[in-house]
């Protein structure tokens, strides 16, 4: 998550959920320079740092206007909260060679300093090898995964408008706000669909809407820790993802791992899969951790 600070969303009913790609879509204004104005919908605390990441990414791929360039790698780096509202974006291009393009976006508020910075690497598809090298993490199958639809004061799902446009199941885990949850292993994974479609032209997924998905490593970190009155957040430092695959299928496993937190940092890695087996996508994250209550404990969650 991009940031802390403001309020979750009110109890009650949901409104009618929002559309990513309208919501990130940018107004060219020329010369690598764009604009547009975010709203609340996707918000955490502050939006999210992987919808601050798509709206880099709207922005370099509407410089290139070249729908045979498939967004290949990207790094994002927070260097400042992303507020709601008006977003100015500069986009740069590195390189633009036969197979693959490099591009550099800033992202910020109008008159505040630099709030997120990208590259993105886009190529198109050639002939190689086709190898698959991981394995589909052994998880609840989505009949069977744990709904999240409750309204208990303390559910995450209820309380934050991010996950208002999503529906969600808990594949690998438990719910973290009902009496069952216990400490466990430092890995978490979920079942997640938009609930306004993400597809492009020719029916696939866009690639475009995995970086909000992705950027959900902190729950693999509050399993390992348990229960407790310990409470923090965990704004991103960086995220760095890759994408490798095409899926027309709507619902998506995104299954996380904290590989380490110490000394106010912690690292974790994300796989995301369609519920045909098909890997789409893999990030890292740098986290922040920012004690929120309580006093940070020392776990060993390596052997759970």
């Amino acid at each position: 998550m991009n940031g802390s600070g403001g309020e979750p969303a009110a109890h009650g009913a949901q409104p009618p959920a929002a559309d990513l790609a309208a919501d990130t879509s940018v107004q060219a204004l020329g010369g690598g320079r764009y604009r547009l104005a975010l709203g609340d919908a996707w918000d955490y605390l502050m939006p999210c740092g992987g919808v601050v990441h798509t709206v880099a990414l709207r922005a370099a791929q509407a410089e290139l206007d070249d729908p045979s360039l498939r967004l290949c790698s990207t790094t994002v780096m927070f260097c400042a909260p992303v507020r709601c509202g008006e977003l100015e974006v500069s986009v740069q291009v590195r390189r633009r060679g036969g197979a693959t393009a490099q591009l550099c976006v800033e992202v910020r508020n109008p008159d505040a300093e630099l709030g997120a910075v990208a590259t993105a690497t886009f190529s198109r598809e050639r002939v190689g090898p086709d190898v698959r090298g991981a394995a589909m993490p052994s998880v609840r199958a989505l009949a069977d995964a744990l709904p999240t639809d409750d309204l208990a004061p303390r559910n995450p799902y209820h309380r934050f408008r991010f996950y208002h446009q999503l529906e969600c199941r808990i594949a690998d885990g438990e719910r973290s706000w009902t009496p069952e949850f216990t400490a466990g292993p430092a890995r978490y994974a979920r079942w997640f669909r938009y609930r306004v479609p993400q597809r492009l032209g020719n029916g696939l997924l866009d690639r475009l809407a995995l970086p909000p998905l992705l950027d959900n490593m902190p729950t693999a970190l509050q399993r390992a820790i348990g229960p407790g009155d310990y409470h923090f957040h965990a704004p991103s430092l960086d995220l760095t993802a890759h994408f490798v695959d095409d899926t027309d299928r709507e619902w998506l496993l995104l299954a996380a791992q904290v590989r380490r937190a110490r000394a106010g940092v912690a690292i974790g890695e994300i796989e995301a899969w369609d519920d045909q087996g098909r890997l789409l996508a893999f990030a890292t994250q740098a986290m922040h951790l920012k004690t929120v209550s309580g006093e940070p404990p020392v776990v060993d969650a390596s052997r759970r």
